[in-house]
């Protein structure tokens, strides 16, 4: 057996209770077990564990920042049950989110369908004035309502933008029906980077981060990067962003504003997604490296 199925089934496998316990963390980790309102592919619902046991085989030295981020503590809270309707999930959701904000840790969300953000992101912009939202998906995700529900995964922006009426960017957009794009000719408070504009390149960051407040909650819908980095994720569009002008994001948004939040959703466990698994748990173990770079202990000393 190897050391690291050994480790206990935490983010990151922290075996010390210094690093780990909810109390001594600065990091919860809230992993969400629900898929709804799926419309295509299945699997959302198991994508939380599948991400915290491939997390467990990280290194936890993140190189590019010099530092051991776990040590700033990161709790992983017990798996979020589904409730049986979307609006009791979305209800008990964001009651869940509003309590442990209270806290004052910063809260990870992971797994589960896009549609668990927006109470995630409702409860945020009720603690934190001046929130903006910065998304990563594929889809606009900018439709009143699908499959007769406005909480469906489909409506996660609509919720955002017409609800909320939240300042977003969206980045990594391939896929908009014609009702969403007539929604965003009659003005909408969003900025879209559309995939065949950005993918390859960087020079358009520093312009997106501009549309954004102070205060930034980070969503990413992991169907934003390209599917042959990500196939296992409910619905796959070709052309997505790359690994690092993903992390190019993530690290300037990191340095420019003030990350108060973020999710990373819509990973599905199959039958082959160990990769994809590790890919996910990476992606925000870089993240959190990033938006605690000066709290993180260093290692070599290197700025």
């Amino acid at each position: 057996m190897s050391a690291s199925a050994q480790l206990p089934m935490n983010f990151g496998g922290i075996d010390d209770a210094r690093y780990s316990s909810f109390e001594s963390s600065r990091v919860v980790v809230f992993p969400v077990s629900y898929e709804g309102t799926v419309s295509y592919g299945t699997g959302t619902g198991e994508g939380a564990a599948a991400i915290i046991e491939a997390s467990r085989n990280l290194e936890l030295y993140e190189e590019e920042t010099d530092t051991e981020v776990f040590k700033i503590g990161i709790h992983t809270l017990a798996e979020f049950a589904p409730r049986e309707t979307p609006e009791a999930m979305m209800r008990a959701l964001y009651d869940q989110t509003k309590e442990l904000l209270k806290t004052g840790k910063f809260l990870c969300l992971i797994g589960a369908e896009h549609s668990v953000s927006v109470p995630a992101i409702r409860a945020h912009a009720e603690k934190f004035h001046n929130l903006s939202v910065l998304q990563i998906d594929a889809h606009a995700d900018l439709r009143d309502e699908y499959d007769g529900t406005p909480h469906s995964h489909a409506s996660v922006m609509a919720r955002i933008v017409k609800d909320l009426r939240l300042p977003t960017v969206q980045v990594g957009i391939r896929s908009i029906s014609a009702d969403e794009a007539r929604a965003l000719a009659d003005g909408l408070p969003t900025r879209i980077y559309w995939a065949k504009d950005i993918v390859g390149r960087t020079d358009w960051i520093d312009d997106a981060l501009e549309n954004l407040t102070d205060n930034v909650y980070l969503t990413i819908d992991i169907d934003g990067l390209d599917p042959s980095l990500v196939p296992t994720t409910g619905t796959p569009e070709p052309g997505g962003l790359g690994w690092y002008e993903t992390l190019a994001l993530i690290r300037k948004l990191a340095e420019k504003r003030r990350v108060v939040g973020m999710d990373l959703v819509e990973f599905s466990k199959t039958g082959n997604s160990a990769a994809p698994a590790f890919l996910c748990a990476k992606l925000i173990y870089k993240s959190l490296a990033y938006i605690f770079r000066n709290e993180a202990p260093k290692v070599i000393g290197k700025s």
